[in-house]
């Protein structure tokens, strides 16, 4: 019995030593891919933050203006664009994103836009409509698809289709805390228009303020999903990274714990066997 105790070890710490094998390898990918989605946040984040603060110039130094991106509506129709990942091993990074949304979705006519693959099951498993699923991989969502989507969702807005357009992603705070958010995209909320500050400077637009405006808007939001799109791809291989170097470290732990175990072992058949020979001279 003691043999074949030994062996089961061994199998197990061969096992356990190909599983850290992985679990290394993948660790040291996300470390790659992390750094080359942090610099994609950095870059985007000037793009959409030139573009909102023409939207805010536009509507503080105009009092009166008046836009249909502007105007809260009564009605309960939600659509919720929804960024997860393609593929699981990243700790809660899927689940918090999707139980958020499902806990902010309940009592409303709510419809979903899911960017990942693990979004698209999530929400067909559960019953939730869903837009299209023509963005089941969010690693293939590129920045022209984000400007693509944004034209689409104003041009639904503005045709009444929904009263609120609202996304939901993952905001990389650290390498270590990732902490989903759900954002108002549509209306806009600007600050101008809440408290109607006094205009101290005029800025021009040709042909006029409200057309640049209207053009602004889906830029400003196809940059808006872009910049989250990036903060959750970023967020994903941070949350990737800490797990996988988690279990390498558990990996480790019981390898050294089953090597003591297979020590004890074989010490335990080698006293047996000194007994036995003992015993039978």
């Amino acid at each position: 019995m003691a043999g074949v105790s030994t062996k089961e070890i061994k199998n197990r710490i061969r096992s356990m030593e190909s599983t850290k094998q992985i679990t290394k390898a993948m660790e040291m990918v996300a470390a790659s891919k992390l750094r080359r989605a942090q610099a994609q946040v950095a870059n985007s984040r000037p793009y959409f933050e030139i573009l909102r603060s023409t939207i805010d110039d536009i509507v503080e130094n105009n009092l009166d203006f008046s836009s249909p991106y502007l105007k809260e509506r009564t009605g309960n129709k939600v659509l919720y664009i929804v960024i997860a990942g393609d593929r699981g091993l990243a700790g809660g990074y899927n689940s918090n994103i999707l139980k958020l949304v499902m806990s902010e979705i309940q009592d409303k006519d709510a419809t979903v836009l899911p960017l990942g693959k693990k979004a698209v099951d999530y929400f067909r498993s559960h019953k939730v409509p869903v837009l299209t699923d023509s963005y089941a991989e969010a690693a293939s969502v590129s920045i022209g698809d984000c400007f693509s989507i944004s034209k689409q969702l104003c041009k639904a807005f503005k045709a009444q289709e929904y009263d609120e357009i609202r996304i939901a992603y993952t905001t990389f705070v650290s390498v270590l805390s990732q902490t989903p958010a759900s954002m108002q995209i549509l209306p806009l909320v600007c600050e101008a228009s809440e408290e109607k500050k006094t205009p101290t400077m005029i800025t021009m637009y040709e042909p006029n303020d409200e057309e640049v405006f209207e053009a602004i808007v889906p830029e400003y939001l196809g940059g808006v999903l872009y910049g989250a799109l990036c903060e959750s791809r970023a967020s994903e291989q941070a949350a990737r990274r800490t797990a996988m170097d988690s279990a390498t470290s558990n990996a480790e732990d019981m390898i050294a714990d089953l090597s003591l175990k297979f020590n004890r072992a074989r010490q335990a058949a080698i006293t047996q066997e000194i007994t036995e020979i003992v015993a039978g001279s």
